[in-house]
């Protein structure tokens, strides 16, 4: 039998002993080579902008309220009650494990790391390349020492490559402090995808989002997720209650076919904002890198459409920019 290199674990009811998969019930992420041919066959031409220009935003060191900036794909900043959290940082040029091939970025990064706040916690989803950059993830190691909490197997990844990072590793459903007090906590929760690094370790770490709750205020953190019957993300609002702001992948999506079990599109956000009684919903992992067949801009035309056909005022569910920044009004405060 193969052996899993992330994770040596009890069996449960989403880990056989080698490979983690999605809850029972949801729609199979896998996809074979034929399928894989087949896409890259039959994809349309829609070329991206070699380039978009970005106006860096330069955070303030801390932030008693919950402020939200946008610094690229899934990476985001959040600033809640005195914390600095990073998201799936990513400032490399490419999401690849090669520097002269992949994805390229064309938007410069919302923040550059030099100006970054102290960042005291990133929640890392999982462990595709457009997610976990080794040599960004080095680089905040060695300027802030942050505790990065990510699920199971991929603090192996992180370890082997930065071995001085603080790590903590979730199984869905636990939860770690933020704080020595322990009063801000993020909690690992089911996503709908997959893992891998190369060709022979899929589904070998776990993946997930995050639930960030502090001061009274939650922050849900997709990472990368597909809509599925919607059942994990209405388990999450009978479990937290209403979020404050949701932060939801909206690119990535074409063609349906292929990626609609492992992404959602921006109806499907939608979907998942109304499911979790969100106030708030901030589109991410969309136009940084081409990592699908949609052209750059159909996320935001999408979203414009999905807002009104359910209407939801589009001032509550913006498609950030990098360098953008959202103040999120405590609920029921208003804009």
């Amino acid at each position: 039998m193969p052996r899993n290199p992330y994770y040596q674990g009890p069996v449960s009811d989403h880990f056989d002993g080698l490979r983690f998969r999605n809850p029972a019930a949801e729609p199979e992420t896998d996809r074979s080579l034929k399928d894989v041919l087949r896409w890259r066959r039959t994809a349309p031409d829609n070329p991206w902008p070699p380039s978009v220009p970005v106006t860096p935003a330069r955070p303030d060191a801390a932030v008693p309220g919950l402020r939200i900036t946008m610094i690229g794909h899934a990476t985001v900043l959040i600033q809640l009650g005195g914390l600095n959290i990073l998201t799936d940082p990513v400032w490399a040029q490419r999401a690849s494990p090669v520097r002269f091939a992949g994805p390229r970025r064309v938007t410069a990064p919302g923040v550059a790391l030099a100006d970054l706040p102290p960042i005291h916690a990133v929640l890392l989803s999982h462990n595709h390349y457009d997610h976990l950059d080794v040599a960004t993830l080095k680089a905040l190691t060695k300027a802030h020492a942050p505790l990065i909490i990510t699920p199971l197997g991929n603090d192996s990844i992180v370890r082997r490559h930065v071995p001085g990072a603080r790590l903590a590793a979730l199984d869905w459903h636990q939860a770690h402090p933020l704080d020595p007090a322990g009063t801000a906590q993020a909690h690992l929760v089911p996503a709908l995808h997959w893992s891998s690094r190369g060709p022979r370790d899929r589904r070998m770490a776990l993946w997930g989002g995050f639930m960030l709750c502090a001061q009274g205020r939650t922050v849900y953190f997709a990472g990368d997720t597909g809509y599925g019957t919607g059942a994990i993300f209405r388990a999450l609002r009978a479990r937290f209650g209403p979020v404050d702001c949701a932060l939801l992948p909206i690119g990535a999506y074409d063609p349906r076919w292929f990626m609609a079990a492992q992404h959602t599109n921006p109806a499907e956000a939608v979907a998942i904002m109304r499911d979790l009684d969100a106030d708030r919903a901030l589109g991410i992992h969309w136009g940084t890198f081409k990592l699908t067949d949609e052209p750059r801009e159909d996320p935001l035309h999408q979203l414009d459409a999905a807002l009104a056909a359910q209407g939801i005022a589009p001032e509550r569910f913006r498609a950030l920019h990098p360098g953008q920044v959202a103040d999120i009004p405590a609920r029921g405060a208003g804009a």
